[in-house]
């Protein structure tokens, strides 16, 4: 039985031994409690709503409903749900589009099952996490001007490196003593000039074009 201390964690992927391995790694953590496994994206919704997970492990490339699809749909159904993508897969345009689907981290099967479990408890509170192998992958040159972000004011980019710490606007309002709508102001204006869909996308923006 879970407390309000223990996150509730499920695992989507249509390979049964990863899904196993994933439940037996987690076995190890007290604060963390696998409540599901579901190995399709539509079996995934209906375990979300059956279970109120806050954490979902999410793979990206699966028959159906894939990964992307299935994120948009549980950022759309369930919010409050938290996507770690977990996939075997960097390809650049998978990772953005993952990010742009609302998934807040992204990790590469293989990890060890410490840093798995830290990544988790991270995601659940708030943070936007990208394995070294993503983030390497998103600060690979592309066809995006080199000049991303040169419009930001000096508080946006003040902004910026809080937004990567997963604050909220209150906790960024009460870091840089400014009214909570003014926060949301400068995060709204951070998002529409870096062409960023939610803050996810907008740090891993960030970090492509080291404006942090």
């Amino acid at each position: 039985m879970s407390d309000k201390s223990t996150i509730r964690v499920i695992t989507v992927d249509d390979h049964e031994i990863l899904r196993s391995g994933i439940a037996f790694s987690l076995q190890a953590y007290k604060d963390l409690e696998l409540v599901g496994q579901a190995e399709s994206g539509e079996q995934a919704l209906e375990l979300i709503q059956k279970t109120k997970p806050d954490v979902a492990l999410m793979d990206m490339q699966m028959g159906g409903m894939d990964g992307v699809e299935t994120t948009l749909a549980i950022r759309e159904l369930y919010p409050q749900v938290k996507v770690l993508a977990l996939t075997s897969f960097y390809d650049k345009d998978l990772i953005q589009q993952a990010l742009q689907a609302g998934a807040v981290g992204y990790l590469i099967k293989g990890i060890s099952t410490k840093e798995l479990a830290d990544t988790i408890r991270l995601t659940n509170s708030g943070k936007t996490i990208l394995s070294h192998e993503a983030s390497q992958v998103l600060i690979q040159p592309d066809e995006q001007p080199a000049n991303v972000g040169f419009d930001l004011t000096d508080r946006e980019l003040e902004v910026l490196p809080l937004l990567a710490n997963g604050m909220s606007n209150a906790e960024i309002a009460q870091q840089l003593t400014i009214s909570p709508s003014t926060a949301k102001h400068h995060v709204r204006a951070i998002l529409s000039k870096l062409g960023a869909a939610n803050r996810a996308e907008a740090v891993a923006l960030a970090m492509q074009h080291e404006l942090i």
